[in-house]
């Protein structure tokens, strides 16, 4: 199992600016070796603030043609809906880089949850490479931490293990009267590499609860990140670690 690497940085710009050169180093060495580039998404402040910044300054630095995109979870909403990760993705990062439709695959919040979880979970087997077992496996998977510990769409109370054969599934959100599509701990665990991103005095409580506390991923889903052959990062700035032991 990998251990969690953890990087402080002084803000959030440089938080957004250290993702970046992390989704484009990882993609150059993952074209060196392999046609494509399999990338999982996130939604939240901290990606939102990335893609823009891949948008304006890293149009080059990276063949996105050759990136192949996808969604670690998404609201059960349109695409047009501005809650929606994949809206944010696109208008911060598809639409100004000409990224094209066939190389995007998003999650179908607009379907019926169940369905469309089955049928995202169908897709990934297709369109990724598996491992023996049959989990697809991601190149890299982005992430953020919610204040609660939240991580994708893996919310506290409940074991963010259930349903994980599945791939993805469809919990239901009581706190935000919705459900939502996720993947499931099996695949974001079985990624070459996660790193989660997060920023903010909200976020320090958490995170401090995940590096010092017990492991504990009924109240904070995001322990249960532990990736079989690939590595483990968290970036984080300086508010968010401000409640961490000394290291």
């Amino acid at each position: 199992m990998a251990t969690r690497e953890l990087h402080i940085v002084e803000d959030d710009a440089t938080l957004a600016r250290e993702l970046a050169n992390r989704i484009v180093s990882d993609g150059r060495r993952a074209l060196e070796g392999r046609e494509t580039f399999a990338l999982a998404l996130a939604g939240g402040s901290t990606p939102k603030a990335t893609y823009a910044l891949l948008a304006a300054e890293f149009a080059d630095a990276l063949d996105w043609s050759r990136v192949r995109f996808f969604f670690g979870d998404e609201r059960c909403v349109p695409p047009t809906d501005e809650r929606s990760n994949y809206r944010t993705a696109h208008d911060a990062l598809f639409a100004p880089l000409g990224i094209a439709d066939a190389t995007v695959f998003r999650m179908h919040g607009e379907d019926e949850p169940t369905s469309a979880a089955g049928a995202y979970a169908a897709k990934l087997r297709t369109k990724l490479a598996c491992t023996s077992a049959g989990t697809p496996i991601f190149d890299l998977v982005l992430l953020g931490m919610g204040p609660d510990g939240h991580t994708a769409s893996l919310f506290p109370g409940s074991d963010p293990l259930t349903d994980d054969a599945l791939l993805v599934r469809a919990p239901y959100v009581a706190s935000f009267a919705m459900y939502r599509l996720t993947l499931t701990p099996r695949v974001i665990n079985a990624s070459r590499a996660i790193v989660v991103a997060t920023g903010g005095y909200a976020k320090a409580p958490a995170l401090h609860a995940v590096f010092d506390g017990p492991f504990d991923p009924i109240h904070y889903p995001i322990a249960v990140l532990a990736p079989r052959d690939g590595t483990l990062d968290f970036i984080v700035d300086r508010e968010a670690a401000s409640r961490l032991a000394p290291r």
